[in-house]
């Protein structure tokens, strides 16, 4: 079972989505242990104080570093643990492979306008960033990263080749994806898809995620990166006139 420890001061924000679908089906199963830990419970004073006044003025407050290390010191999370910040290494597909099949890692969810370098510096093994926007805290990337990882580990899913086809599992967004009818408002799914030959069903969809990641993610896949067997499904499957 894979263990996951999250430090953050608004557990309750973090509760409702761990209980809800593939992630409160992995935990129920035992599959998936996450913890949740509120550094306001190792305060030493009555207002359960965390934060306080930038040294060098500023706006806002900024997260002290004593109740995260003590938070931290008495849980013995896993590690590495990392700071959930906007500086951090970018968190991705390949990122959420390499925390999947190590055991377990812990999480520092920031708040207000950050948190103590000393804990980046001294507490923590890295920091991670889910993406280039600010958001109010880190409990929202907290989910991200955890959702991301669990549906990696075996036996989450139902399905072992969902993730193997997904977006970004091999350098590639996922092909188109359609189910009944077969015709809706009058437009039908690909022949290809209906015709049980399911190899070429496979060739389809490989052609379909190289054209759709050189139209909207060329940073993945640049055109002179295309391997031959590549150009030759492309040829074979041209783009449908109907798709515009």
């Amino acid at each position: 079972m894979t263990r996951i420890d999250i430090f953050t001061i608004f557990p309750e924000y973090l509760r409702g989505a761990l209980e809800c679908s593939i992630l409160g089906r992995a935990r129920a199963g035992r599959l998936l242990d996450v913890r949740l830990h509120d550094p306001r419970e190792h305060t030493d004073d009555r207002h359960r104080s965390v934060d306080d006044a930038p040294f060098g003025g500023g706006a806002g407050m900024v997260m002290m570093p004593g109740p995260l290390f003590a938070a931290v010191e008495a849980a013995a999370p896993p590690r590495p643990l990392f700071l959930l910040a906007p500086g951090g290494r970018r968190f991705d597909q390949a990122t959420a492979q390499e925390l999947a099949a190590g055991g377990g890692f812990s999480l520092i969810c920031g708040r207000y306008e950050g948190v103590d370098q000393r804990v980046a510096d001294h507490l923590c093994d890295g920091e991670i960033s889910v993406g280039d926007v600010v958001l109010a805290g880190g409990e929202a990337a907290a989910l991200v990263v955890v959702e991301a990882v669990a549906r990696l580990l075996p036996g989450v899913l139902g399905n072992a080749e969902s993730p193997v086809e997904e977006s970004f599992s091999a350098g590639l967004l996922e092909h188109p994806q359609y189910t009944r009818p077969a015709e809706f408002r009058g437009w039908a799914v690909p022949e290809v898809l209906r015709g049980g030959d399911h190899a070429r069903v496979a060739r389809w969809r490989r052609a379909q995620a190289v054209r759709r990641t050189l139209a909207r993610r060329p940073d993945l896949l640049a055109p002179d990166q295309l391997a031959d067997d590549d150009r030759r499904l492309l040829d074979e499957f041209p783009p449908d006139p109907a798709d515009g």
